[in-house]
């Protein structure tokens, strides 16, 4: 029989372990336990957390083979195409997430008062011009400047969207579904009508995945397409949106416009992208060959291009109006088609012209403002345009495509061009920059045309270098331009335009490209990388972001691939700046 004292004697050593004085008076072991509790909990958590985000990478997994599935449908009866459709159906939490992210309180303030500028231009616009394309807020009605496609409406869409106005978007969405009509006998710019309304809708459709948008940008395009029917291919300017003539202003003699006839490339090459139809990348990039075969050494075209030749004619070369764009899309098409061999000649082509850059770039007295100059023949001209300012930011954009030396070079260019836009607004008593300015020795610059129509290319500048710099100096410099609009064009029923910055005296107007772009930059300014992520995305010239979807050619396509986590990854894993994770990047080529 058991020693029933030995029986006590061992149940008390037992018990001994689960009373909390014991460890007390031997903290060694008190410190063992909780090493081993820490241990256990961390096991645990981890486990459950990975099993949380595997279910998540699942029901994603499922909508993926369930759009594949779709697409698979839509091709067994579009068997004619031979461009194949490209899903670009976003998350909204993808693009407008900014909570999982550590963000400068400064920074959300900032960004809340622009979103606050947005709501009271955007609410203005809803009282006074709904359904218009403009308006003017201080007689407090509407104008069709663009022929009554609601340009504004369009222009704000994506806007909307990307600021969260969820309300406002969904009426917005519903007038395009229920009352845009584009059989209208108006002679329309085709470039205006490419960049607000096509890449407007685009836009719309990357980022909601509704299909009304797709839909109307197939409408307007297809009655913006019979523009390309010339000897060269080389687009008339104008079009009616009815009958189809076409024709250039006679005020170019005959001519096309170099920007207005070169900056459709994205909104067509990403609706086939949408649609599978190849007629649409088909038209445009047959622009870019017709130029690519007369391209000069320097890179730089005149502004006007004979459209039965398809050669350039004896006229300004300018990075600003009638120019601008053109090279501007020469990057950002290579940036659309992810860089790769398909789309190198673009890349090639804005090398070049880049090339062409340096040598109209000139320096003042005595502030050494670096300017890019316009050129006549052999002469310069000490003249450079507001809309010029977006140079620095596409500068800064296509640097990282160069070696590290010339990478260098070039971004510390953009940056000097900066500084000189950044002074445009500061050299005047408003604060707020001229359309244009002159350079003279020894006097630096003065403001030439002295409106300002709430222009967006220098704070677009200032978003791509915050972007791909970091240095906060660039959010200064924008948060001074948007208080000087705050101060000077902000009216009761929305914002308007100066007639002249040096006295402050106001117009009536507000652009649609002031909700499209100023206001969009400004608040991507103040907004995470992840908003709107640049290895995702690439605006058109009217800041609508549109997809990056890479383009290879026949036979080069790549399988996608899924993003399989490692177990060693587990929760503590980097986070990424790409604004959608699931997808892992395709490589450079």
């Amino acid at each position: 029989m058991p020693n029933p004292d030995f029986i006590l004697s061992s149940s008390s050593i037992r018990w001994r372990y689960l009373n909390p004085v014991y460890y007390l008076k031997r903290p060694t072991r008190l410190a063992l336990l909780f090493i081993a509790f820490v241990f256990v909990s961390f096991i645990v958590w981890d486990r459950q957390t990975l099993v949380h985000e595997h279910e998540e990478e699942i029901l994603m997994l499922k909508e993926e083979v369930e759009h594949l599935q779709i697409e698979l449908e839509e091709l067994k009866h579009d068997g004619d195409v031979s461009v194949k459709k490209s899903n670009t159906r976003t998350k909204r939490a993808d693009i407008t997430k900014t909570d999982d992210l550590s963000t400068d309180p400064i920074e959300a303030q900032r960004r809340e008062k622009v979103k606050d500028a947005m709501l009271h231009a955007w609410t203005s616009y809803e009282k006074y011009a709904w359904g218009h394309d403009e308006l003017q807020p201080q007689s407090k009605n509407g104008v069709d400047s663009f022929g009554g496609l609601g340009a504004t409406l369009i222009d704000s869409l994506d806007t909307l969207y990307i600021m969260g106005l969820d309300e406002q978007f969904q009426r917005a969405k519903e007038w395009v579904a229920n009352s845009l009509d584009f059989n209208k006998s108006y002679d329309a710019s085709v470039f205006e009508t490419t960049i607000r309304v096509v890449g407007g809708l685009l836009s719309a459709y990357d980022l909601s995945g509704d299909n009304v948008f797709l839909e109307k940008a197939k409408d307007i395009a297809d009655r913006l397409l019979p523009a390309w029917n010339t000897p060269s291919g080389i687009p008339y300017n104008f079009i009616n949106l009815v009958h189809g003539n076409a024709h250039n202003p006679g005020w170019t003699g005959g001519d096309s416009i170099l920007a207005d006839s070169g900056t459709e490339q994205l909104e067509f090459i990403a609706l086939t992208q949408r649609t599978g139809d190849p007629k649409y990348q088909q038209t445009v990039e047959n622009v870019i060959l017709v130029l690519n075969k007369t391209f000069p050494a320097d890179g730089l075209l005149p502004i006007y291009i004979n459209p039965h030749r398809g050669t350039a004619s004896h006229s300004t070369i300018t990075f600003g109006a009638m120019g601008d764009s053109f090279y501007e899309y020469l990057l950002k098409v290579w940036i659309q088609g992810n860089k790769t061999s398909v789309v190198k000649h673009y890349r090639e082509m804005w090398e070049t012209s880049m090339t062409g850059l340096l040598s109209l770039v000139r320096k003042t007295a005595p502030s050494s403002f670096t300017y890019i100059s316009e050129k006549i023949g052999n002469s310069l001209i000490d003249k450079m345009d507001e809309l010029a300012c977006f140079a620095p930011g596409m500068i800064a954009l296509g640097s990282s495509g160069y070696d590290p030396d010339e990478s260098s070079k070039f971004l510390n260019l953009a940056e000097e061009l900066a500084f000189t836009c950044y002074n445009f607004y500061q050299s005047t008593p408003t604060k707020l920059a001229g359309e244009n300015y002159f350079f003279h020795s020894g006097q630096d610059m003065t403001v030439g045309t002295s409106w300002n129509i709430l222009r967006p290319e220098t704070v677009e500048s200032l978003f791509y270098l915050w972007r791909l710099t970091g240095n906060k100096t660039y959010q200064e410099w924008g948060w001074n331009i948007f208080l000087a609009f705050e101060e000077n064009s902000r009216v009761e029923s929305g914002y308007v335009g100066l007639k002249d910055v040096n006295t402050g005296v106001k117009d009536n107007m507000m652009q649609s490209f002031f909700l499209a772009e100023t206001l969009k930059y400004l608040y991507l300014l103040f907004s995470p990388p992840s908003v709107i992520s640049l290895d995702e995305w690439v605006f058109n010239t009217e800041a609508h972001p549109l997809k990056i979807v890479p383009r290879f050619a026949p036979g080069e396509e790549q399988k996608p691939r899924i993003r399989v986590r490692t177990r060693k990854e587990g929760r503590f894993r980097g986070f990424s700046n790409s604004a959608n994770p699931r997808y892992v990047p395709y490589p450079h080529s």
